[in-house]
Protein backbone atom coordinates (compact mmCIF):
# COMPACT_ATOMS: atom_id res chain seq x y z
CA UNK A 1 0.00 0.00 0.00
CA UNK A 2 1.58 3.64 -1.21
CA UNK A 3 1.81 6.11 1.20
CA UNK A 4 -1.15 8.33 0.03
CA UNK A 5 -2.74 4.87 -0.36
CA UNK A 6 -2.37 4.69 3.52
CA UNK A 7 -3.06 8.17 4.24
CA UNK A 8 -6.31 7.96 2.38
CA UNK A 9 -6.87 4.82 4.32
CA UNK A 10 -5.79 6.57 7.97
CA UNK A 11 -8.57 9.24 7.15
CA UNK A 12 -11.45 6.83 6.57
CA UNK A 13 -10.45 5.33 9.81
CA UNK A 14 -11.01 8.22 11.58
CA UNK A 15 -14.63 8.98 9.94
CA UNK A 16 -17.76 6.36 11.53
CA UNK A 17 -18.20 5.92 15.21
CA UNK A 18 -21.62 6.31 17.39
CA UNK A 19 -22.06 9.67 15.70
CA UNK A 20 -23.15 8.13 12.00
CA UNK A 21 -25.75 5.63 14.02
CA UNK A 22 -28.72 7.39 13.95
CA UNK A 23 -28.45 8.35 10.33
CA UNK A 24 -28.03 4.04 9.36
CA UNK A 25 -30.29 3.34 12.23
CA UNK A 26 -32.95 5.64 10.44
CA UNK A 27 -33.23 3.91 7.48
CA UNK A 28 -33.36 0.30 8.56
CA UNK A 29 -36.11 1.74 10.76
CA UNK A 30 -38.09 3.25 7.97
CA UNK A 31 -37.76 0.39 5.52
CA UNK A 32 -38.53 -2.20 8.59
CA UNK A 33 -41.89 0.47 9.19
CA UNK A 34 -43.06 -0.11 6.06
CA UNK A 35 -42.40 -3.64 4.99
CA UNK A 36 -43.52 -5.01 8.34
CA UNK A 37 -46.62 -2.51 8.49
CA UNK A 38 -48.09 -4.16 5.39
CA UNK A 39 -46.49 -7.93 5.55
CA UNK A 40 -48.21 -8.21 8.86
CA UNK A 41 -51.33 -7.73 8.13
CA UNK A 42 -51.10 -8.47 4.38
CA UNK A 43 -52.98 -11.81 5.42
CA UNK A 44 -55.75 -9.59 5.82
CA UNK A 45 -55.67 -7.64 2.78
CA UNK A 46 -55.20 -9.99 0.68
CA UNK A 47 -58.38 -11.72 1.94
CA UNK A 48 -60.65 -9.06 3.31
CA UNK A 49 -59.67 -6.49 0.39
CA UNK A 50 -58.69 -8.36 -2.64
CA UNK A 51 -60.96 -11.72 -1.50
CA UNK A 52 -58.29 -14.06 -2.21
CA UNK A 53 -58.51 -18.10 -0.37
CA UNK A 54 -56.56 -18.49 2.36
CA UNK A 55 -53.59 -20.74 1.08
CA UNK A 56 -53.48 -18.68 -1.92
CA UNK A 57 -52.97 -15.36 0.66
CA UNK A 58 -50.76 -17.87 2.95
CA UNK A 59 -48.52 -18.75 -0.20
CA UNK A 60 -48.69 -15.00 -1.63
CA UNK A 61 -47.71 -13.53 1.53
CA UNK A 62 -44.64 -15.92 1.85
CA UNK A 63 -43.72 -15.92 -1.81
CA UNK A 64 -43.38 -12.13 -0.97
CA UNK A 65 -41.25 -12.78 1.77
CA UNK A 66 -39.06 -15.44 0.21
CA UNK A 67 -38.70 -12.73 -2.82
CA UNK A 68 -38.37 -9.93 -0.63
CA UNK A 69 -35.08 -11.87 1.07
CA UNK A 70 -33.57 -13.14 -2.11
CA UNK A 71 -32.71 -10.25 -3.52
CA UNK A 72 -30.24 -9.18 -0.81
CA UNK A 73 -28.20 -11.70 -3.08
CA UNK A 74 -28.35 -8.79 -5.73
CA UNK A 75 -27.74 -5.89 -3.84
CA UNK A 76 -24.85 -7.69 -2.08
CA UNK A 77 -23.40 -8.60 -4.85
CA UNK A 78 -23.27 -4.38 -6.03
CA UNK A 79 -21.70 -3.39 -3.04
CA UNK A 80 -19.43 -5.90 -2.60
CA UNK A 81 -18.00 -5.53 -6.15
CA UNK A 82 -18.18 -1.56 -7.85
CA UNK A 83 -20.71 0.42 -5.85
CA UNK A 84 -19.97 0.21 -2.14
CA UNK A 85 -22.50 0.35 0.14
CA UNK A 86 -23.29 3.58 0.61
CA UNK A 87 -24.23 4.31 -2.72
CA UNK A 88 -25.99 0.84 -3.08
CA UNK A 89 -28.59 1.73 -0.04
CA UNK A 90 -29.40 5.01 -1.07
CA UNK A 91 -30.27 3.65 -4.56
CA UNK A 92 -32.32 1.03 -3.20
CA UNK A 93 -33.99 3.20 -0.89
CA UNK A 94 -35.21 5.25 -3.56
CA UNK A 95 -36.25 2.15 -5.76
CA UNK A 96 -38.25 1.14 -2.31
CA UNK A 97 -39.95 4.62 -1.96
CA UNK A 98 -40.98 4.12 -5.87
CA UNK A 99 -42.50 0.47 -4.54
CA UNK A 100 -43.84 1.89 -1.26
CA UNK A 101 -45.56 4.70 -3.25
CA UNK A 102 -47.36 2.30 -5.41
CA UNK A 103 -48.86 0.14 -3.15
CA UNK A 104 -50.40 2.48 -1.22
CA UNK A 105 -52.04 3.88 -4.61
CA UNK A 106 -52.99 0.55 -4.86
CA UNK A 107 -54.79 0.47 -1.78
CA UNK A 108 -56.18 4.07 -2.14
CA UNK A 109 -57.97 3.59 -6.15
CA UNK A 110 -60.91 1.99 -5.85
CA UNK A 111 -60.11 0.62 -9.53
CA UNK A 112 -56.87 -1.27 -8.55
CA UNK A 113 -58.82 -3.58 -6.02
CA UNK A 114 -62.18 -5.58 -5.79
CA UNK A 115 -65.56 -3.69 -4.86
CA UNK A 116 -65.97 -4.09 -1.03
CA UNK A 117 -68.28 -7.59 -0.04
CA UNK A 118 -71.26 -7.34 2.09
CA UNK A 119 -72.53 -9.74 4.56
CA UNK A 120 -73.50 -13.18 2.45
CA UNK A 121 -72.56 -11.69 -0.75
CA UNK A 122 -70.16 -13.91 -2.81
CA UNK A 123 -66.74 -12.12 -3.14
CA UNK A 124 -65.24 -11.38 -6.65
CA UNK A 125 -61.61 -12.14 -6.09
CA UNK A 126 -59.18 -9.43 -7.83
CA UNK A 127 -58.68 -9.65 -11.54
CA UNK A 128 -55.34 -10.52 -12.86
CA UNK A 129 -54.74 -6.74 -13.56
CA UNK A 130 -55.09 -5.56 -10.54
CA UNK A 131 -52.78 -8.75 -8.96
CA UNK A 132 -49.98 -7.32 -11.52
CA UNK A 133 -50.52 -3.93 -10.00
CA UNK A 134 -49.81 -5.25 -6.72
CA UNK A 135 -47.42 -7.64 -7.69
CA UNK A 136 -45.22 -4.87 -9.30
CA UNK A 137 -45.41 -2.83 -6.14
CA UNK A 138 -44.35 -6.01 -4.06
CA UNK A 139 -40.96 -6.26 -6.19
CA UNK A 140 -40.62 -2.54 -6.35
CA UNK A 141 -40.50 -2.65 -2.50
CA UNK A 142 -38.44 -6.44 -2.69
CA UNK A 143 -35.79 -4.97 -5.00
CA UNK A 144 -34.90 -1.93 -2.62
CA UNK A 145 -35.01 -4.35 0.44
CA UNK A 146 -32.69 -5.88 -1.84
CA UNK A 147 -30.29 -3.34 -1.32
CA UNK A 148 -30.78 -2.15 2.18
CA UNK A 149 -30.98 -5.29 4.13
CA UNK A 150 -27.41 -6.46 3.57
CA UNK A 151 -25.48 -3.07 3.26
CA UNK A 152 -27.31 -1.55 6.29
CA UNK A 153 -25.69 -4.10 8.69
CA UNK A 154 -22.22 -4.26 7.34
CA UNK A 155 -22.43 -0.39 6.75
CA UNK A 156 -23.01 -0.03 10.13
CA UNK A 157 -20.29 -2.41 11.84
CA UNK A 158 -18.17 -0.98 9.03
CA UNK A 159 -18.14 2.64 11.28
CA UNK A 160 -16.40 0.64 14.33
CA UNK A 161 -12.57 0.08 13.62
CA UNK A 162 -11.82 -3.56 14.38
CA UNK A 163 -8.39 -3.01 14.50
CA UNK A 164 -9.28 -0.03 17.38
CA UNK A 165 -8.43 -1.48 20.70
CA UNK A 166 -10.99 0.57 22.39
CA UNK A 167 -13.91 -0.01 19.45
CA UNK A 168 -12.88 -3.92 19.14
CA UNK A 169 -15.94 -4.91 21.09
CA UNK A 170 -18.15 -2.46 19.83
CA UNK A 171 -18.82 -4.55 16.56
CA UNK A 172 -20.91 -7.12 18.40
CA UNK A 173 -23.00 -4.91 20.12
CA UNK A 174 -23.59 -3.13 17.46
CA UNK A 175 -25.60 -6.45 16.36
CA UNK A 176 -27.93 -5.98 19.50
CA UNK A 177 -28.66 -2.35 19.15
CA UNK A 178 -29.35 -3.30 15.45
CA UNK A 179 -31.75 -5.99 16.18
CA UNK A 180 -33.16 -3.51 19.07
CA UNK A 181 -33.95 -0.94 16.58
CA UNK A 182 -35.19 -2.81 14.32
CA UNK A 183 -37.37 -4.71 16.64
CA UNK A 184 -38.85 -0.87 18.10
CA UNK A 185 -39.77 0.14 14.44
CA UNK A 186 -41.47 -3.65 14.07
CA UNK A 187 -43.39 -3.76 17.38
CA UNK A 188 -45.01 0.06 16.13
CA UNK A 189 -45.40 -1.39 12.72
CA UNK A 190 -47.93 -4.44 14.49
CA UNK A 191 -49.52 -1.77 17.23
CA UNK A 192 -49.90 1.72 15.93
CA UNK A 193 -50.03 0.76 11.70
CA UNK A 194 -51.93 -2.09 12.13
CA UNK A 195 -54.37 -0.44 13.94
CA UNK A 196 -54.76 2.30 11.36
CA UNK A 197 -55.06 -0.17 8.74
CA UNK A 198 -57.96 -1.90 10.48
CA UNK A 199 -59.82 1.21 12.05
CA UNK A 200 -58.97 3.81 9.57
CA UNK A 201 -58.03 2.93 6.34
CA UNK A 202 -54.70 0.98 3.95
CA UNK A 203 -54.38 4.49 2.83
CA UNK A 204 -53.03 6.17 5.92
CA UNK A 205 -51.99 2.49 7.17
CA UNK A 206 -49.10 2.38 4.09
CA UNK A 207 -49.18 6.33 3.55
CA UNK A 208 -47.62 7.11 6.73
CA UNK A 209 -44.58 4.59 5.96
CA UNK A 210 -44.13 5.82 2.89
CA UNK A 211 -43.65 9.56 4.44
CA UNK A 212 -41.19 8.34 6.76
CA UNK A 213 -39.32 6.04 4.45
CA UNK A 214 -39.36 9.28 2.46
CA UNK A 215 -37.60 11.09 5.62
CA UNK A 216 -35.45 8.37 6.01
CA UNK A 217 -33.43 8.86 2.68
CA UNK A 218 -32.94 12.61 3.50
CA UNK A 219 -31.35 11.72 6.81
CA UNK A 220 -29.35 9.10 5.43
CA UNK A 221 -27.77 11.44 3.02
CA UNK A 222 -27.19 14.00 5.34
CA UNK A 223 -24.80 11.56 6.85
CA UNK A 224 -22.59 11.04 4.17
CA UNK A 225 -19.72 13.54 5.36
CA UNK A 226 -19.23 11.45 8.20
CA UNK A 227 -19.19 7.84 7.05
CA UNK A 228 -16.23 5.42 7.45
CA UNK A 229 -16.55 4.10 3.81
CA UNK A 230 -14.98 0.90 2.49
CA UNK A 231 -13.85 1.22 -1.34
CA UNK A 232 -15.77 -2.19 -2.84
CA UNK A 233 -12.72 -4.38 -4.11
CA UNK A 234 -14.44 -6.24 -7.56
CA UNK A 235 -16.54 -8.76 -7.35
CA UNK A 236 -15.87 -11.58 -4.73
CA UNK A 237 -17.82 -14.38 -6.87
CA UNK A 238 -15.03 -14.07 -9.51
CA UNK A 239 -12.61 -14.44 -6.94
CA UNK A 240 -13.91 -17.33 -5.64
CA UNK A 241 -14.77 -18.80 -9.65
CA UNK A 242 -10.42 -17.97 -9.95
CA UNK A 243 -9.88 -20.10 -7.00
CA UNK A 244 -12.24 -23.13 -8.24
CA UNK A 245 -10.91 -23.20 -12.05
CA UNK A 246 -7.15 -22.68 -10.78
CA UNK A 247 -7.68 -25.31 -8.20
CA UNK A 248 -9.28 -27.83 -11.41
CA UNK A 249 -6.67 -27.45 -13.85
CA UNK A 250 -3.98 -28.16 -11.18
CA UNK A 251 -6.22 -30.74 -9.95
CA UNK A 252 -3.00 -33.57 -11.08
CA UNK A 253 -0.67 -31.68 -9.50
CA UNK A 254 1.31 -33.18 -6.15
CA UNK A 255 0.66 -31.38 -3.57
CA UNK A 256 3.42 -29.64 -1.21
CA UNK A 257 4.84 -31.36 1.60
CA UNK A 258 4.75 -28.23 3.25
CA UNK A 259 2.04 -25.27 3.36
CA UNK A 260 4.71 -22.77 3.56
CA UNK A 261 5.56 -23.62 -0.45
CA UNK A 262 1.75 -22.51 -1.18
CA UNK A 263 1.77 -19.11 -2.53
CA UNK A 264 1.81 -15.84 -1.02
CA UNK A 265 1.54 -12.53 -1.93
CA UNK A 266 0.64 -9.40 0.71
CA UNK A 267 0.93 -6.78 -2.15
CA UNK A 268 -2.04 -8.67 -4.20
CA UNK A 269 -4.17 -8.88 -1.67
CA UNK A 270 -3.22 -6.23 0.45
CA UNK A 271 -6.77 -4.39 -0.62
CA UNK A 272 -9.09 -7.47 0.86
CA UNK A 273 -7.09 -8.26 3.92
CA UNK A 274 -7.24 -4.64 5.28
CA UNK A 275 -7.82 -6.11 8.60
CA UNK A 276 -5.39 -9.40 8.25
CA UNK A 277 -4.66 -12.50 6.33
CA UNK A 278 -6.22 -15.61 6.22
CA UNK A 279 -4.23 -18.41 7.38
CA UNK A 280 -3.85 -21.51 5.77
CA UNK A 281 -6.42 -24.09 6.99
CA UNK A 282 -6.12 -28.08 6.49
CA UNK A 283 -9.76 -28.85 5.91
CA UNK A 284 -10.71 -28.73 1.95
CA UNK A 285 -7.28 -29.52 0.87
CA UNK A 286 -8.41 -30.01 -2.78
CA UNK A 287 -8.67 -26.43 -3.05
CA UNK A 288 -4.88 -25.61 -1.93
CA UNK A 289 -4.53 -27.07 -5.44
CA UNK A 290 -5.06 -23.66 -6.71
CA UNK A 291 -2.05 -21.52 -4.45
CA UNK A 292 0.21 -24.50 -5.64
CA UNK A 293 3.32 -22.75 -7.52
CA UNK A 294 4.34 -24.68 -10.86
CA UNK A 295 7.24 -23.53 -13.37
CA UNK A 296 4.41 -21.77 -16.05
CA UNK A 297 3.62 -19.89 -13.10
CA UNK A 298 4.38 -16.19 -13.34
CA UNK A 299 4.81 -15.78 -9.09
CA UNK A 300 5.20 -11.59 -9.96
CA UNK A 301 2.58 -10.99 -12.02
CA UNK A 302 0.42 -14.35 -11.58
CA UNK A 303 -2.99 -15.51 -13.86
CA UNK A 304 -6.12 -15.14 -11.20
CA UNK A 305 -7.40 -18.47 -13.21
CA UNK A 306 -4.19 -20.36 -12.78
CA UNK A 307 -2.45 -19.48 -9.54
CA UNK A 308 -3.97 -18.03 -6.57
CA UNK A 309 -2.60 -17.03 -3.15
CA UNK A 310 -3.81 -18.82 0.06
CA UNK A 311 -5.71 -16.04 1.48
CA UNK A 312 -7.97 -15.99 -1.60
CA UNK A 313 -8.03 -19.92 -1.32
CA UNK A 314 -9.14 -19.50 2.11
CA UNK A 315 -11.74 -16.71 1.16
CA UNK A 316 -13.57 -19.51 -0.78
CA UNK A 317 -12.83 -22.04 1.91
CA UNK A 318 -14.18 -19.98 5.02
CA UNK A 319 -17.43 -19.64 3.14
CA UNK A 320 -18.05 -23.39 2.52
CA UNK A 321 -17.34 -23.95 5.94
CA UNK A 322 -19.94 -21.54 6.62
CA UNK A 323 -22.32 -23.39 4.44
CA UNK A 324 -23.74 -26.20 6.51
CA UNK A 325 -24.27 -23.53 9.80
CA UNK A 326 -26.14 -21.18 7.23
CA UNK A 327 -28.65 -23.91 5.86
CA UNK A 328 -29.50 -24.91 9.60
CA UNK A 329 -31.20 -21.45 10.42
CA UNK A 330 -33.64 -22.37 7.75
CA UNK A 331 -36.26 -24.06 10.01
CA UNK A 332 -36.60 -21.70 12.36
CA UNK A 333 -37.84 -19.02 9.28
CA UNK A 334 -39.61 -21.53 8.28
CA UNK A 335 -41.79 -21.94 12.26
CA UNK A 336 -41.17 -18.30 12.46
CA UNK A 337 -43.42 -17.85 9.18
CA UNK A 338 -46.31 -18.94 10.33
CA UNK A 339 -47.05 -15.99 13.01
CA UNK A 340 -48.08 -14.06 9.85
CA UNK A 341 -50.17 -16.47 8.21
CA UNK A 342 -52.07 -19.64 10.58
CA UNK A 343 -51.57 -17.86 14.02
CA UNK A 344 -52.70 -14.60 13.05
CA UNK A 345 -55.73 -16.47 11.42
CA UNK A 346 -56.52 -18.38 14.90
CA UNK A 347 -56.34 -14.70 16.73
CA UNK A 348 -58.99 -13.61 13.94
CA UNK A 349 -61.47 -16.37 15.61
CA UNK A 350 -60.38 -15.87 18.85
CA UNK A 351 -62.03 -12.86 21.73
CA UNK A 352 -59.53 -10.25 21.47
CA UNK A 353 -61.93 -7.85 22.87
CA UNK A 354 -59.99 -5.30 26.01
CA UNK A 355 -63.31 -3.17 26.70
CA UNK A 356 -66.63 -3.32 25.11
CA UNK A 357 -65.54 -1.14 22.75
CA UNK A 358 -61.80 -1.92 21.92
CA UNK A 359 -60.22 -4.89 20.78
CA UNK A 360 -56.57 -6.13 19.67
CA UNK A 361 -56.51 -6.26 15.67
CA UNK A 362 -55.30 -9.52 14.98
CA UNK A 363 -52.35 -8.81 13.37
CA UNK A 364 -50.88 -6.71 16.63
CA UNK A 365 -50.18 -9.72 18.28
CA UNK A 366 -46.90 -9.96 16.81
CA UNK A 367 -46.49 -7.07 19.11
CA UNK A 368 -46.32 -9.90 22.00
CA UNK A 369 -42.66 -11.40 19.48
CA UNK A 370 -41.52 -8.28 19.29
CA UNK A 371 -41.52 -7.15 22.96
CA UNK A 372 -40.45 -10.42 24.36
CA UNK A 373 -37.46 -10.48 21.47
CA UNK A 374 -37.13 -6.83 22.90
CA UNK A 375 -36.95 -7.27 26.75
CA UNK A 376 -34.57 -10.86 25.70
CA UNK A 377 -31.90 -8.67 23.64
CA UNK A 378 -31.99 -5.76 26.49
CA UNK A 379 -31.60 -8.99 29.09
CA UNK A 380 -28.85 -10.18 27.12
CA UNK A 381 -26.87 -7.19 27.19
CA UNK A 382 -26.84 -5.89 30.47
CA UNK A 383 -27.63 -9.01 32.91
CA UNK A 384 -26.77 -12.48 30.76
CA UNK A 385 -23.49 -11.43 29.11
CA UNK A 386 -21.66 -9.49 32.13
CA UNK A 387 -22.83 -12.41 34.61
CA UNK A 388 -21.82 -15.39 31.99
CA UNK A 389 -18.91 -13.46 31.36
CA UNK A 390 -17.27 -14.15 34.45
CA UNK A 391 -17.24 -18.01 34.01
CA UNK A 392 -16.77 -17.91 30.30
CA UNK A 393 -13.78 -15.41 30.11
CA UNK A 394 -15.48 -13.78 26.59
CA UNK A 395 -15.99 -10.77 26.24
CA UNK A 396 -19.11 -11.53 24.83
CA UNK A 397 -20.28 -13.74 27.37
CA UNK A 398 -21.02 -17.22 25.20
CA UNK A 399 -20.05 -17.98 21.42
CA UNK A 400 -22.25 -17.12 18.60
CA UNK A 401 -22.84 -20.71 18.12
CA UNK A 402 -23.88 -21.13 21.35
CA UNK A 403 -26.02 -18.56 21.04
CA UNK A 404 -27.88 -19.63 17.80
CA UNK A 405 -27.66 -23.18 19.66
CA UNK A 406 -30.13 -21.96 22.37
CA UNK A 407 -32.67 -20.33 19.74
CA UNK A 408 -32.74 -23.36 18.06
CA UNK A 409 -34.25 -25.09 20.78
CA UNK A 410 -36.28 -22.13 21.90
CA UNK A 411 -38.41 -21.86 18.85
CA UNK A 412 -38.83 -25.65 18.76
CA UNK A 413 -40.67 -25.15 21.93
CA UNK A 414 -43.11 -22.75 20.55
CA UNK A 415 -44.21 -24.87 18.05
CA UNK A 416 -44.48 -27.64 19.92
CA UNK A 417 -46.51 -25.50 22.39
CA UNK A 418 -48.27 -23.60 19.55
CA UNK A 419 -50.04 -27.83 18.56
CA UNK A 420 -51.23 -27.87 21.90
CA UNK A 421 -52.81 -24.38 22.21
CA UNK A 422 -54.46 -24.83 18.92
CA UNK A 423 -56.26 -28.27 20.32
CA UNK A 424 -57.32 -25.92 23.17
CA UNK A 425 -59.07 -23.69 20.68
CA UNK A 426 -60.99 -26.05 19.13
CA UNK A 427 -62.29 -27.63 21.82
CA UNK A 428 -63.58 -24.23 22.83
CA UNK A 429 -65.02 -23.93 19.35
CA UNK A 430 -66.46 -27.26 19.98
CA UNK A 431 -68.02 -27.20 23.51
CA UNK A 432 -70.06 -23.72 21.88
CA UNK A 433 -71.08 -25.27 18.95
CA UNK A 434 -68.93 -23.21 16.67
CA UNK A 435 -67.33 -25.66 14.11
CA UNK A 436 -69.03 -24.76 11.80
CA UNK A 437 -69.14 -21.30 11.99
CA UNK A 438 -66.02 -20.11 10.57
CA UNK A 439 -66.38 -16.51 11.30
CA UNK A 440 -67.79 -17.09 14.74
CA UNK A 441 -65.89 -15.47 17.23
CA UNK A 442 -65.07 -18.48 20.00
CA UNK A 443 -65.71 -17.14 23.35
CA UNK A 444 -61.79 -18.40 24.07
CA UNK A 445 -59.44 -15.50 24.68
CA UNK A 446 -56.72 -14.45 22.42
CA UNK A 447 -53.94 -14.28 24.70
CA UNK A 448 -53.90 -18.14 24.74
CA UNK A 449 -51.56 -17.40 21.80
CA UNK A 450 -49.43 -15.53 23.83
CA UNK A 451 -46.81 -18.42 24.75
CA UNK A 452 -46.21 -18.95 21.08
CA UNK A 453 -45.43 -15.78 20.33
CA UNK A 454 -43.62 -14.80 22.88
CA UNK A 455 -40.97 -17.89 22.79
CA UNK A 456 -40.88 -17.05 19.04
CA UNK A 457 -39.48 -13.38 19.98
CA UNK A 458 -37.23 -15.36 22.55
CA UNK A 459 -36.10 -17.25 20.01
CA UNK A 460 -35.29 -14.88 17.41
CA UNK A 461 -33.09 -12.62 20.53
CA UNK A 462 -31.06 -15.51 20.47
CA UNK A 463 -30.93 -17.30 16.78
CA UNK A 464 -30.96 -14.35 14.58
CA UNK A 465 -28.53 -12.36 15.88
CA UNK A 466 -26.36 -14.90 16.42
CA UNK A 467 -26.40 -15.53 12.92
CA UNK A 468 -25.60 -12.15 11.80
CA UNK A 469 -22.97 -12.19 14.09
CA UNK A 470 -21.60 -15.34 12.56
CA UNK A 471 -21.96 -14.03 9.66
CA UNK A 472 -19.88 -11.06 9.60
CA UNK A 473 -17.23 -12.61 12.15
CA UNK A 474 -16.50 -15.32 9.87
CA UNK A 475 -16.90 -14.42 6.41
CA UNK A 476 -13.61 -12.45 4.40
CA UNK A 477 -13.68 -8.94 5.24
CA UNK A 478 -13.79 -7.92 1.12
CA UNK A 479 -17.56 -10.68 1.26
CA UNK A 480 -19.47 -8.99 4.04
CA UNK A 481 -22.10 -7.43 2.24
CA UNK A 482 -22.46 -10.79 0.41
CA UNK A 483 -21.97 -12.95 3.51
CA UNK A 484 -24.31 -10.77 5.35
CA UNK A 485 -27.19 -11.36 2.21
CA UNK A 486 -26.75 -15.45 3.53
CA UNK A 487 -28.67 -14.51 6.71
CA UNK A 488 -31.57 -12.62 4.31
CA UNK A 489 -30.95 -16.03 1.68
CA UNK A 490 -31.77 -17.78 4.57
CA UNK A 491 -35.00 -16.24 5.40
CA UNK A 492 -36.03 -16.54 1.82
CA UNK A 493 -35.63 -20.17 1.72
CA UNK A 494 -37.55 -20.85 5.03
CA UNK A 495 -39.97 -18.64 3.65
CA UNK A 496 -40.59 -21.06 0.49
CA UNK A 497 -40.21 -23.95 2.13
CA UNK A 498 -42.87 -22.65 4.42
CA UNK A 499 -44.79 -22.28 0.83
CA UNK A 500 -43.91 -25.29 -0.12
CA UNK A 501 -45.06 -26.82 3.08
CA UNK A 502 -48.22 -25.94 2.87
CA UNK A 503 -49.15 -26.77 -0.39
CA UNK A 504 -48.29 -30.29 0.43
CA UNK A 505 -49.94 -30.63 2.96
CA UNK A 506 -53.20 -28.61 1.65
CA UNK A 507 -52.65 -31.12 -0.55
CA UNK A 508 -52.20 -34.64 0.64
CA UNK A 509 -53.50 -34.00 3.71
CA UNK A 510 -57.51 -33.71 1.95
CA UNK A 511 -60.09 -36.54 2.95
CA UNK A 512 -63.32 -37.28 1.89
CA UNK A 513 -65.98 -34.90 2.38
CA UNK A 514 -63.32 -32.00 2.28
CA UNK A 515 -61.50 -32.74 5.27
CA UNK A 516 -58.14 -31.37 5.07
CA UNK A 517 -55.38 -30.51 7.74
CA UNK A 518 -54.91 -27.00 6.23
CA UNK A 519 -58.67 -26.33 4.94
CA UNK A 520 -59.31 -22.60 3.04
CA UNK A 521 -62.51 -22.11 4.45
CA UNK A 522 -62.88 -23.43 8.39
CA UNK A 523 -59.69 -23.75 9.97
CA UNK A 524 -62.08 -25.15 12.78
CA UNK A 525 -62.30 -28.29 10.44
CA UNK A 526 -58.55 -28.37 10.04
CA UNK A 527 -55.78 -30.19 11.87
CA UNK A 528 -53.48 -27.46 12.26
CA UNK A 529 -51.67 -29.03 15.20
CA UNK A 530 -50.72 -31.48 13.26
CA UNK A 531 -49.19 -29.00 10.59
CA UNK A 532 -46.87 -27.52 14.34
CA UNK A 533 -46.11 -30.77 15.35
CA UNK A 534 -44.48 -31.90 11.72
CA UNK A 535 -42.59 -28.35 12.17
CA UNK A 536 -41.73 -29.07 15.73
CA UNK A 537 -40.62 -32.66 14.09
CA UNK A 538 -38.41 -31.34 11.48
CA UNK A 539 -37.12 -28.38 13.92
CA UNK A 540 -36.00 -30.94 16.28
CA UNK A 541 -33.97 -32.96 13.41
CA UNK A 542 -32.47 -29.33 12.42
CA UNK A 543 -31.31 -28.94 15.90
CA UNK A 544 -29.50 -32.45 15.92
CA UNK A 545 -27.73 -31.63 12.75
CA UNK A 546 -26.77 -27.92 13.80
CA UNK A 547 -25.70 -29.30 16.79
CA UNK A 548 -23.25 -31.79 14.84
CA UNK A 549 -22.19 -29.01 12.56
CA UNK A 550 -21.31 -26.74 15.56
CA UNK A 551 -19.11 -29.50 16.95
CA UNK A 552 -17.09 -29.86 14.01
CA UNK A 553 -16.51 -26.01 12.95
CA UNK A 554 -13.65 -24.65 12.21
CA UNK A 555 -13.39 -20.49 13.18
CA UNK A 556 -11.71 -18.06 10.34
CA UNK A 557 -8.11 -17.95 11.47
CA UNK A 558 -6.45 -14.60 10.59
CA UNK A 559 -2.80 -13.38 10.85
CA UNK A 560 -2.78 -9.41 11.49
CA UNK A 561 -0.38 -7.49 9.61
CA UNK A 562 3.21 -6.61 10.88
CA UNK A 563 2.48 -3.15 11.27
CA UNK A 564 0.07 -3.29 13.90
CA UNK A 565 1.52 -3.73 17.35
CA UNK A 566 2.15 -6.13 19.64
CA UNK A 567 -0.81 -5.74 22.16
CA UNK A 568 -2.76 -5.54 19.19
CA UNK A 569 -1.50 -8.61 18.11
CA UNK A 570 -2.37 -10.42 21.23
CA UNK A 571 -5.68 -9.22 21.34
CA UNK A 572 -6.48 -10.47 17.97
CA UNK A 573 -5.38 -13.64 18.96
CA UNK A 574 -7.35 -14.04 22.08
CA UNK A 575 -10.49 -12.90 20.24
CA UNK A 576 -10.25 -14.96 17.60
CA UNK A 577 -9.25 -18.16 20.24
CA UNK A 578 -12.58 -17.06 22.41
CA UNK A 579 -15.30 -16.60 19.99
Amino acid sequence: MGKMEEKVYQVEKKKGGLITMPFIFSNEICEKLAVVGFSTNMISYLTSQLHLPLTKAANTLTNFGGTAALTPLLGALAADAFAGRFWTILISSIIYQIGMISLTASAVLPKLRPPPCHANEVCKEADSGQLAILYISLLLTALGSGGIRPCVVSFGADQFDESDPKQKTTTWKFFNWYYFCMGASILVAVTVLVYIQDNIGWGWGLGIPTFAMALSIVAFGFGYPLYRKLDPNGSPFTRLLQVCVAAYRKRNAPMVSDAKLLYENWELDADISIGGKLIHTENLKFLDKAAIVTEEDNIKAPNPWKLNTVHRVEELKSLLRMGPIWAAGIPLITAYAQQGTFSLQQAKTMDRHQTKSFQIPAASMAVFTQTSMLLTIVFYDRVFVPVIRRFTGLDRGISFLTRMGIGFFISLVATFVAGFIEVKRKDAASAYGLIDKPHAIIPISVFWLMPQYCLHGIAEAFMSIGHLEFFYDQAPESMRSTATALFWLSISAGNYISTLMVSLVHKYSAGNGGSNWLPNTNLNRGKLEYFYWLITLLQFINLVYYLCCAKFYTLKPIQVHEAEDDQLKEDRIELTSHV
